[in-house]
């Protein structure tokens, strides 16, 4: 793998947040992503605003976003036990491929008026199933892009800015077509922009012995990689909050286009602004986190990201004004953005190289896996209770979570710096002095 240097210098500004893209291949993955991830916003978009328009159904919005996710749930730790015996960069590139031949099918059946939910349900199944494999891969091939270990966690951080960099222009984007072409021009549009993606993936050179991994049984490689990641107090307590972080704050996505319609009694363009707010605080989260030298105090943020969130939430269930709604939307963005980051860097450094594909398959089970369920009963709840009153509801569980959490923390970092004291991440002296101040 080529990685370009920087020189002896130590970066600071512009080049300490964007190091990562010193590394050649980690930079073509950028530049790919960056452009497909903005098709795969503008989808999400078309697609929920679709299913609105076609049911008016808040019930039906959250089984859309169940059969989406719901894969994820149960094939993403098989998923992980074949990321670490499969080569990853081939794993992608057919994932990918598949993603775009959905989002094809997708544009086609919407652009000949024959669409139907039930169309969208099966494609978003079949999509949901795709991404079971693709995210966890994706995130466990990160360590291969970026050849310097010091630099992944600010790869990470620039995966979080490329995702909501995307977040940002996607549904503006998506907002301006649907009322002028449609939803299906944004499927068609999704798809064309996975060639890019796939485009860098094959132009990436790659280290012949990368991808070539330990051959075990997939069950026995799937009981390896619970009991290892559920057997460890920090992987285990990280992976459980943000499941639960995950299934309780779903509905404020979910439940977004009835905000956008029925109480700002706006179009698509709202429903594209509140979304790209979102966005906006993802990315000042991502560059501030990118801007970091260190994962030391990573475990405190991802309990103080979770209340910020758990506030913008209930924050935004009672805004009928549209410039509060979208500052709300901003600090939620950035409380979820700093949460799943920082959770997903405290987990790539902590865990062994040979179990990481499966521990971020968990992590991707989390993530994604809960959702599903989140959007399903935030669905049922906003249909009784009405989506204001399911969103408090939302954002008090987030809130509650985030105390549990703290409660936890001290345990965690005891048993976290036996393995960063090895690594350089944390010095013997820091350590000796943190001990005597106990």
């Amino acid at each position: 793998m080529e990685v370009d240097q920087s020189g002896p210098d130590e970066p600071r500004g512009l080049r300490l947040i964007f190091r990562a893209l010193y590394h050649r291949n980690y930079r073509l993955f950028f530049g790919g992503q960056g452009t497909s991830l903005i098709g795969t916003w503008m989808q999400q978009i078309a697609m929920s605003w679709l299913v609105y328009h076609l049911t008016h159904s808040a019930f039906l919005l959250g089984v859309v976003g169940f059969s989406s996710q719901i894969c994820s749930f149960f094939f993403s730790p098989f998923a992980g036990v074949l990321s670490d015996r499969w080569n990853r960069h081939h794993i992608l590139v057919i994932t990918q491929s598949l993603s775009m031949m959905q989002a094809f099918i997708l544009a086609f059946l919407t652009l000949t008026g024959v669409i139907t939910v039930h169309h969208i349900i099966l494609l978003s199944i079949f999509l949901g199933l795709v991404n079971a494999f693709d995210m966890p891969t994706r995130q466990a091939f990160v360590v291969e892009m970026v050849e310097r270990r010091e630099d992944l966690g600010n790869a990470i951080a620039l995966n979080s800015f490329l995702f909501n960099g995307a977040r940002l222009v996607g549904p503006s984007i998506a907002g301006i077509l649907i009322s002028i072409l449609g939803e299906g021009m944004c499927f068609l549009l999704n798809g064309i922009s996975f060639f890019a993606v796939i485009i860098a993936l094959l132009a990436m050179k790659m280290r012949p012995d990368e991808g070539k991994h330990e051959r075990t049984q997939l069950l026995k490689g799937l009981k390896e990689g619970f009991t290892y990641a559920y057997g460890f107090v920090p992987i285990r307590s990280i992976l459980f909050f943000l499941g639960w972080i995950s299934l309780v704050g779903t509905a404020n996505t979910t439940l977004m286009p009835i905000f956008a319609r029925d109480i700002l009694h706006g179009g698509p363009q709202t429903f594209g602004f509140l979304m790209a707010a979102i966005g906006v605080g993802a990315i000042i989260a991502a560059i501030y986190l990118a801007s970091r030298k260190s994962v030391l105090g990573l475990g405190k943020m991802i309990a103080v990201a979770s209340t910020i969130f758990g506030i913008g939430i209930i924050g935004f269930s009672h805004s009928d004004i549209l410039w509060l709604s979208l500052f709300l939307l901003l600090l939620t963005g950035f409380g979820m953005m700093v949460h799943m980051a920082s959770s997903n860097t405290v987990l790539q450094t902590i865990v062994d190289d040979d179990k990481r594909g499966r521990v971020m398959s968990l992590y991707a089970m989390s993530f994604m896996g809960a959702g599903p369920f989140g959007s399903l009963i935030g669905g049922s709840l906003a249909s009784r209770i009405g989506a204001p009153g399911t969103l408090i509801i939302a954002g008090g569980s987030c809130i509650l979570g985030s105390f549990l959490f703290t409660k936890k923390l001290p345990l965690i970092r005891e048993k976290v710096r036996p393995i960063y004291i090895p690594k350089g991440i944390l010095s013997e002296e820091t350590e000796e002095k943190a001990s005597s101040e106990r």
